[in-house]
């Protein structure tokens, strides 16, 4: 288990190198570039051969690359210039990554508590009125996009039906105390569980949008699994042997089946994060989807470097416990 993990961390890690590579060539290549960014169309050409020298752009790519390289290694990846002007960009991603967070953990849980039974259930139920409806509402899922049915659910539940707040984390008048920018959790360990209970209602409206492609995604994966387990000879052979249902359910097909379905979970965690730029602008949520939003319309790089970046990063270390978690499932993965 150790030597596979070694292998997975040092394939990692030459992930994130390239894509620092990518990212570090891309933002350069983008209309204006950095320096327009800073001083605006109107600056001058002596400011900005001023500026580009202070910056090192003047200096060879492979140069450039590796100074943006130690500085993006100590966190330092310049001062933000549209998104919040003037706080350091890893600030203004620490500060918003929170959001975005917590919006994605609940939907995936959406994602997954119902996807999952449900998935399982209509396999079991082949051809039923609960496999064509569960079918049919995974394909609306998917085909609607996000921001719509953000929009629809905030105009039915916020709005005519006053049921869910609009927007935000929080309502404006309350007074919670911040501990870890985790709104719901700071509620539960100060104990101030009014604030945590406006945080949870304040979520349910962006998370149920954000949860509809990962729920699609999830729902159909585990009923093709599960659908391919039940046909398989050790199933038929538990049968044979007299073993009782649960026994085979729980041992024979949702262990095997379970298998494709981790991978989806931490394949829909890119999902999650691309779809939060969306649903974060729709209900008003300062997450990293909305400084995303904001970055690219005022040309914020370092907020898109350090955004960009660290997003990939998480991506790529829930795709390593992915990784380990199906190494345990399968034994014989640790082998190759």
């Amino acid at each position: 288990m150790l030597r596979f993990t070694i292998r997975r961390l040092a394939q990692l890690a030459l992930v994130v190198v390239v894509l620092s590579m990518l990212l570090f060539a891309w933002l350069r290549m983008l209309p204006g570039g950095p320096v327009s960014a800073l001083l605006g169309d109107r600056a001058t050409p002596e400011a900005r051969a001023k500026l580009e020298a202070d910056l090192g752009l003047d200096q060879p790519i492979f140069v450039q690359y590796w100074r943006f390289l130690g500085r993006a290694v100590t966190g330092d990846f310049g001062t933000s210039t549209g998104v919040q002007r003037g706080s350091p960009a890893l600030e203004v991603f620490l500060t918003r990554f929170p959001a975005t967070l917590e919006l994605s953990i609940l939907a995936l849980l959406l994602a997954v508590v119902v996807g999952i039974p449900l998935g399982y259930l209509a396999a079991r139920k082949r051809g039923s009125w609960l496999d064509n409806v569960s079918i049919t509402w995974s394909l609306i899922g998917v085909a609607v996009p996000v921001f719509f049915l953000a929009f629809l659910l905030k105009f039915v539940f916020a709005i005519q039906l006053g049921a869910l707040p609009a927007s935000g984390r929080q309502d404006v008048g309350l007074n919670a105390t911040r501990v870890t920018g985790f709104y719901i959790l700071d509620g539960l360990l100060t104990r101030e569980f009014d604030a945590a209970w406006n945080s949870f209602v304040h979520l349910i409206l962006p998370a149920i949008a954000l949860s509809t492609i990962p729920f699609a995604v999830i729902f159909r994966i585990t009923r093709a699994a599960v659908l391919d387990v039940m046909d398989e000879d050790y199933v038929r052979t538990a049968r044979a042997k007299g073993l009782t249902g649960m026994v085979i359910r729980r041992r024979h097909i949702l262990h095997n089946a379970m298998l494709p379905v981790v991978t989806t979970i931490g394949l829909q965690t890119g999902a999650l994060l691309a779809g939060a730029v969306l649903t974060e602008r729709v209900f008003n949520i300062a997450g990293i989807g909305q400084a995303v939003a904001i970055g690219f319309q005022r040309k914020d790089f370092p907020v898109l470097q350090v955004v960009i970046l660290a997003s990939a990063m998480v991506y790529v270390l829930v795709n390593l416990i992915v990784d380990l978690s199906y190494a345990l499932i399968d034994p014989r993965l640790r082998t190759r």
